[in-house]
């Protein structure tokens, strides 16, 4: 779809795109082939699609997969996607004539995901993200127990440097290890913004990532793990140890430091996700670890 033919669209169909939707629409080719390709698809694959707006990547991901599932909140462009691919009322398609394995939902994407909780383990997200909800869906996604195994989407690039970031990195933090704890973070990049509609005031970037397997932590080890790292990045500049002995026993969590050779002066920035997995596990493998965990402060 080329810039001139979005603007006849929405001029057409008389839209006024939202800010606050984090309406700025993907229009390059190269770009979304590049995003296409990065996915690696084959008819086999079935995709999650969230804010397909106008329906460019769409419109390449039904070529190349064999399902695409698009969730978008605006009704208005729902409207157009139906016109644009032929597709019913219902989001599961049986009509003659339209789109085949195309399923549009009109939804809320991160309430969708929250309310009904579903097995996308043999699914692909790709996306052009919307900025305001972008990292809490890829968090919400990430912890599920049936997570997808890819992930290639397009998001501020601030946004896309916490993802990819490393130990001692002043982007690395909570994002980061939430995310990275059960995806391995495989290559990005950057979009500009004259690539989009209208142009954002920040810049973009595609990052790939593809789920661990196996996985680094168990089910059991989620939740203490994330509140662990949440409580460790709480406050960037103290040491990581006088921040957790709000919620787990000194003498233990002493044990622990010393048992992974990190210092009781030690940052959260400073240790990696290995650590944080490996200080996880020692909390879990004590027989106080589940009363500790419940005794955790929210």
């Amino acid at each position: 779809m080329k810039l001139s033919e979005m603007k006849q669209i929405l001029a057409r169909e008389e839209i006024q795109l939202t800010k606050s939707l984090g309406q700025n629409f993907l229009h390059d080719g190269n770009q979304l082939r590049r995003i296409v390709t990065a996915a690696e698809l084959t008819k086999r694959d079935k995709v999650l699609e969230i804010g397909p707006g106008l329906g460019p990547l769409t419109e390449l991901l039904l070529a190349k997969a064999g399902e695409v599932l698009a969730i978008e909140k605006d009704a208005r462009l729902v409207e157009v996607l139906r016109k644009r691919f032929k597709v019913g009322q219902a989001s599961r398609l049986s009509r003659a004539g339209e789109t085949p394995a195309l399923h549009l939902l009109h939804d809320d994407a991160l309430e969708f995901l929250k309310r009904d909780p579903r097995d996308w383990t043999d699914w692909k997200l790709v996306a052009n993200l919307p900025y305001s909800v972008a990292s809490p869906i890829l968090v919400e996604l990430a912890q599920m127990r049936g997570r997808p195994e890819r992930m290639v989407v397009t998001l501020q690039l601030e946004v896309a440097r916490r993802l990819m970031a490393k130990q001692g990195a002043k982007d690395y933090g909570v994002l980061t290890l939430l995310v990275q704890l059960d995806y391995e973070p495989r290559g990005w990049f950057k979009i500009p913004a004259s690539c989009f509609f209208p142009e954002p005031d920040v810049d973009s970037a595609c990052v790939v990532l593809v789920r661990r397997n196996p996985p680094l932590l168990p089910e059991a080890g989620r939740v203490p793990f994330s509140r662990i790292v949440k409580r460790a990045f709480s406050q960037r500049r103290k040491m990581m140890l006088k921040l957790l002995r709000e919620d787990w026993p000194a003498e233990k969590l002493e044990r622990a430091f010393e048992k992974q050779q990190l210092s009781p002066q030690i940052r959260a920035e400073a240790v990696d996700l290995e650590q944080f997995v490996a200080l996880t596990k020692i909390f879990l493998s004590t027989s106080e670890a589940q009363t500790d965990c419940l005794k955790v402060r929210q």
